[in-house]
């Protein structure tokens, strides 16, 4: 079995942890009769049947919590709550992108955890799906994250918080996604500094960090960026679904928290974008200086073995083997030779010296 938790609330506190489904169903069924015939509502002009935090004060609240569940668990919990059978398919096939969909009284809500790896300086997506009904949440995870785990312990602190309902710890586990956002745009922050330092002394792997470094912000930008979208959906859902007012305040401050992890994600892409371009500067710079260096060096090469050419001639003939040559029988035949080959070298030097290539 993939179930990870089970747990089925009232008023807010843990009353059962059933070993499997189709106990947590009858449990569901029993307790929610209970409800019923507990508090019935006779409406008055001073209290209301319509009263939400009334009806959650006394439901009971299921929270399955899956992961990578088998397609057989997914269909047992559609065949049970009646989900949808496109939320249904989504969990099954997995690798969605944050959003959120509502399906008559049930809310499909999908969230990207983030985690940071310092070593290879990566960021690990996770996967959320979380199924929210009259009384009853499902989260559903496709990779390894604490975040439910943590939301689970924290509602489980704070009865009056899980005694608001199933919105209320669909609130929890954003606001708990969006919280583990910051720790990873320090990182971020950190990161890209020391890229900034390293472009300047000339460090020869900072190309690749920049590179590697980006594709990572991009593949943290298409986790968050929806985010901000999901939230005003939330809050016009809210509104719409009349919840109170408590709540959707904590979600609006959550909604703050989205727009500020979405602006430094901006930022860092921005900063990564011109440390980019600045590296192909600087990259180009360096070729530059190494092109003029080479030339440089071929020039004075060049020089060289001009001036070395002519006396290496001249030495070359007077040097060859034959009985009769006139410069042999000549006096000053030897001298003159030497004399010629000092004075083409001091020529060729001092020409090269004008032209600067000496």
């Amino acid at each position: 079995m993939s179930i990870v938790d089970n747990a089925v609330y009232k008023a807010g506190r843990r009353v059962a942890s059933p070993a499997s489904l189709e106990e947590t169903f009858q449990l569901l069924r029993e307790l929610d009769h209970q409800s019923a015939g507990d508090h019935e509502c006779y409406p008055t002009p001073h209290t209301p049947c319509t009263d939400v935090d009334h009806h959650h004060e006394h439901s009971a609240l299921a929270w399955i919590g899956l992961y990578r569940p088998a397609k057989a668990e997914i269909l047992a919990l559609k065949e049970q709550f009646g989900l949808h059978d496109l939320a249904v398919e989504d969990t099954v096939l997995a690798h969605q992108r944050p959003k959120t969909e509502r399906y008559g009284q049930t809310l499909f809500t999908v969230l990207r955890p983030a985690s940071y790896h310092e070593a290879d300086e990566a960021i690990r997506l996770g996967e959320i799906h979380v199924f929210t009904g009259p009384n009853f949440v499902i989260t559903v995870r496709h990779a390894e994250t604490n975040g439910v785990g943590k939301v689970r312990h924290r509602a489980e602190r704070e009865p009056q918080l899980l005694a608001r309902g199933p919105e209320a710890v669909l609130y929890a586990l954003i606001d708990q996604v969006v919280d583990d956002y910051f720790p990873i745009l320090e990182a971020v922050e950190d990161d890209t500094d020391q890229i900034e330092d390293s472009l300047f002394s000339g460090e020869s792997d900072v190309s690749q960090r920049i590179y590697e470094l980006a594709r990572q912000v991009n593949i943290f930008h298409r986790a968050v960026a929806p985010l901000t979208l999901l939230a005003d959906q939330f809050e016009a859902g809210f509104n719409k679904w009349h919840t109170d007012q408590e709540l959707q305040h904590m979600l609006r401050d959550v909604r703050d928290h989205v727009l500020v992890v979405n602006s430094r994600v901006e930022s860092f892409r921005a900063q990564l974008n011109d440390a980019m371009q600045l590296d192909a500067t600087l990259t180009a710079a360096r070729q530059n200086d190494a092109a003029m260096e080479l030339n440089e060096q071929t020039k004075k090469i060049s020089a060289w073995a001009a001036i070395l050419f002519a006396p290496s001639m001249i030495g070359s003939i007077y040097g060859m083997n034959f009985q009769h040559m006139p410069e042999l029988s000549w006096e000053y035949g030897y001298a003159y030779s030497l004399v010629l080959m000092l004075a083409v070298g001091v020529v060729l030097y001092v020409v090269f010296k004008r032209k600067d290539w000496l």
